[in-house]
């Protein structure tokens, strides 16, 4: 009886040894063996997983996650297109209205974004004698030549696309950010580096708070779209 439970140990032991030893494989990154995938693995698609292997019947190429209809917007975001094409600052410096009331508070924003974004190139009172402007020269001077009389809607745009050498900048600054932005370059362009208190302050022109919950919406009373500022229809182009 002793000798059958001698047998019987060495022969679970040797058992066992063989499962860790064949569990365990030279590559780090391998898990072994997975028990009761289902806890790990939901059985139901998931739209942010992809397992390797179980692909969605349904989907095109069995993807759990389908790609979005071609020129959708996400909801919220109808203020972040504008309608018009990236080579078109001239039609967006006649279309686009900056929304945002001109007082001291979104001013002071704007030389905060501006010194942060802009300065390192077109320096500090937008002369185009900033640390990389006197690097690679034509960096275009605000206060000079056509360029002391761009409107908002131009400089938005240009923030956002960008234009020859300049590179946009669309994803660092949000529509709202960029305004604030244009309205302080339109400052500098007079000469005008500092900014200056207002007796009131109730206006603020925030589009944080103003702006309606949902999808963005051509709220204005004269039609304009509440973030971006442009007149032209919120779902088609209707410029000739």
């Amino acid at each position: 009886m002793n000798s059958l439970m001698k047998i019987g140990a060495k022969a679970s032991f040797v058992l066992l040894s063989s499962a860790f030893l064949f569990s365990c494989g030279n590559d780090p990154q391998d898990p072994g063996l997975e028990y009761a995938p289902d806890m790990y693995n939901h059985v139901g698609y998931e739209p942010l997983k992809q397992i390797e292997g179980n692909k969605n019947a349904i989907n095109p190429h069995g993807m759990n996650m389908r790609v979005p209809a071609s020129n959708t917007i996400a909801r919220g975001n109808l203020g972040f297109y504008t309608h018009i094409s990236k080579d078109s600052a001239e039609v967006a410096g006649r279309e686009l209205k900056n929304p945002l009331a001109a007082n001291s508070a979104n001013l002071g924003e704007g030389k905060v974004l501006f010194q942060r974004f802009c300065s390192p190139c077109h320096g500090q009172e937008g002369a185009g004698d900033g640390l990389v402007g006197a690097k690679f020269k034509g960096v275009p001077n605000f206060t000079q030549g056509r360029y002391a009389s761009l409107p908002d809607g131009h400089i938005y745009h240009v923030i956002q696309n960008g234009r020859g050498r300049m590179m946009p900048h669309g994803t660092q600054v949000n529509p709202e950010e960029r305004w604030k932005i244009a309205m302080y370059v339109r400052q500098l362009q007079k000469g005008i580096v500092d900014v200056a208190e207002d007796e009131a302050t109730e206006k603020q022109g925030s589009l944080v708070t103003d702006a309606p919950a949902g999808a963005s919406t051509n709220s204005q009373a004269d039609g304009s779209n509440p973030v971006t500022g442009t007149l032209t229809h919120p779902t088609k182009d209707i410029r000739d």
